[in-house]
């Protein structure tokens, strides 16, 4: 069972909620860590630092986009792994084993067209692993 902050990251991981350092950074935009929806778009005269370079990150469409990741095959996926998709490559960001779900769940970034499935490099073998919303359980039941 996982205690201390291996208990905060699961729960952390399967609520879809980013950590600064680990999903996300300052080289890191919020259209592409799913933060978007945190930007006030609607007035034209809100400004604030980064506003014109998030717009034209926005108007040009972004190359990365976060998702969740659930392993079919068995083993842990774990942050910094590749995945692999016909679209290109990516990485998780985020990795753990799920007591509630039974399962193996990430947040990955990876290019916008992902699919539903992918491959996961772990140790040299490359897991089948779907492509998922980036949350896992909401409201007490899973959202899988």
């Amino acid at each position: 069972k996982a205690i201390g902050v291996g208990a905060r990251d699961t729960l952390r991981v399967v609520a879809g909620m980013n950590l600064y350092g680990t999903d996300m950074d300052e080289t890191t935009s919020p259209l592409i860590s799913n933060l978007g929806w945190t930007i006030a778009w609607s007035t034209e005269t809100r400004n604030f630092i980064g506003r014109s370079e998030i717009g034209a990150e926005k108007a040009a469409g972004v190359k990365q986009k976060l998702v969740g990741l659930v392993l079919q095959d068995k083993g842990v996926l774990r942050g910094h792994m590749k995945v692999v998709c016909e679209a290109g490559e990516g990485e998780i960001t985020s990795g753990t084993f799920s007591p509630s779900l039974k399962q193996s769940i990430a947040l990955a970034r990876v290019p916008v067209g992902i699919g539903e499935y992918c491959e996961v490099e772990v140790r040299g073998k490359l897991l089948k692993a779907n492509v998922v919303a980036p949350v896992f359980f909401r409201e007490g039941k899973s959202c899988l």
